[in-house]
């Protein structure tokens, strides 16, 4: 079944062609230009630039794959979680391709797209498996026992890891986006140079939520860094010195915390792999520390490529075609929703 996958839950245009394991084309088109000077993603003009996009990235996409829309079997497009204008516009614009066409109709949730993103280049994987969606939006380590079946073993409960990235390197004034600037600078910074530890939960916090055993935090690590920032800047004003061994010293602390806690995961869950996806996934760093540390520990590491990392159609029409395959249909009621998490009983 060909199926053109649709994605816009954020501030990436992106579509794709795909076809039973094999992607025909994948397109992207960013808003890095547009939020830039906000140090973030601004709701609003990301849904405009999705407007203003959504139709000549469906043609490149079905232009890379040298097909037509009369070619297309089955639209499968992001419909959760996400910015809800931004939604709108591609559901909007899967919706007119479906009715239009004939075609059947599929939502796909985002997460479920990063988790399986990693068979796009390795092929299915051996399940169980813990995988980790780590982006602006999400941090959080989910236990697959196969597809559509997941446990949600940790989340973040407040910053995402790349919301962290973003503030921190603002902070610092790296540049946006802040994932690649922090890595940017901390190729010359020491990683060593500060200490920021990982928080740890009582039995009961965060307004009497008691938390799951690989919950994330990095508020704490967000508010060390600003407080280090303060005291270098009002004794001796911060140098580009400095600015790159707290951009390292940050970098390594989330790596080492956020790898920890998925090889964690994956050894009391009894799984022998383990799967990174996310835009923070694209992190030479974290890629790197995961790579070693699971092979120090006999788990096999997943890492795609960085493409298939941050946010993409591809991996949207790859869990798309499953669903449909599998006789999955939604109607042209399909909502766009803002917050669904996935593996919560």
């Amino acid at each position: 079944m060909i199926v053109l996958g649709i994605e816009s839950s954020c501030d990436e245009t992106a579509a794709a062609v795909f076809d039973s394991g094999k992607i025909l084309s994948n397109v992207v088109a960013t808003q890095h230009d547009v939020h830039e000077r906000f140090g973030g993603v601004v709701p609003e003009l990301a849904s405009r630039r999705h407007l203003e996009n959504i139709v000549p990235v469906i043609e490149g996409a079905l232009t890379g794959a040298s097909m037509t829309l009369d070619d297309i079997e089955g639209i499968a497009v992001t419909n959760a979680p996400g910015l809800v204008g931004s939604l709108l516009v591609g559901i909007s614009a899967a919706k007119g391709i479906a009715y239009s066409k004939n075609l059947p109709l599929v939502g796909v949730n985002h997460l479920e797209g990063h988790l399986h993103a990693a068979s796009l280049q390795f092929g299915e994987i051996e399940h169980p498996y813990a995988g980790l969606v780590v982006s602006g939006g999400h941090t959080s380590i989910y236990l697959v026992r196969s597809f559509s079946d997941y446990e949600l073993l940790g989340a973040t409960r407040d910053d995402a890891a790349g919301e962290a990235f973003d503030k921190v390197a603002k902070l610092l004034r790296l540049g946006y986006p802040g994932g690649p600037a922090i890595d940017r600078a901390a190729e010359k910074g020491n990683p060593k140079a500060f200490i920021f530890n990982k928080p740890h939960f009582s039995e009961k916090t965060m307004r009497g939520i008691v938390p799951r055993q690989f919950d994330f935090s990095f508020s704490g690590i967000k508010t060390a860094v600003l407080n280090l920032h303060r005291k270098h800047s009002q004794s001796e004003g911060l140098s580009q010195e400095m600015a790159a061994d707290i951009a390292a010293s940050f970098q390594e602390s989330v790596a080492r915390i956020l790898t920890q806690s998925l090889l964690e995961a994956a050894e009391i869950s009894s799984c022998k792999s383990v799967v990174l996806a996310g835009g923070v996934a694209a992190n030479r760093r974290l890629r790197a520390l995961l790579a070693e540390k699971s092979d120090e520990r006999g788990i096999r590491s997943f890492i795609p490529d960085m493409n298939l990392c941050t946010d993409n159609a591809a991996m949207i029409a790859n869990v798309g075609h499953e669903k449909l395959i599998r006789g999955e249909r939604n109607g042209f009621d399909l909502a766009a929703i803002s917050n669904q998490e996935i593996g919560i009983n």
